[in-house]
Formats: structure tokens, sequence, C-alpha cells
């Protein structure tokens, strides 16, 4: 979903916590992923979350993966 407030009626004071970014940020870092952000003054902003295609998993964990998919 993307997400615009570039238009000035769409300010804060109509709702909102702040928390998406930081809540993005602890997922990113879990998944050992990345943000990539691209704006462009008066038009928004573009955010594209990236995620490795496959992960390191402990022997323990492999084995989990490969009985329950």
């Amino acid at each position: 979903e993307r997400f615009y407030r570039v238009d000035k009626a769409r300010s804060r004071e109509l709702g909102g916590t702040g928390l998406g970014l930081a809540i993005v940020k602890h997922v990113l870092n879990r998944h050992q992923g990345r943000l990539e952000i691209v704006s462009a003054p008066g038009r928004g902003s573009t955010f594209r979350a990236l995620f490795p295609a496959q992960r390191l998993l402990a022997p323990g964990h492999r084995a989990a993966v490969a009985q329950n998919g």
C-alpha cells in the first residue's frame, strides 16, 4: 500500500501515530532487509522494502522449516 502526504490537507492532525517507519526499521533489521527511498519534492516518495531471497538458518531451524514448509 502506498502512503501519501504531499497534499497539505493531509496533515498529522488528521491521524497517524508516526510508528510506520519505526516498525519497518525493526522488521528490516530482524530479517536483514533494507529500505530504499526515492523522493520528489511536490510529488511524493516511493518506499521499497527489500529482503534477501534466502536466509541462513541454524541447523535445527533448517530441519523445522523442511518439515513444516
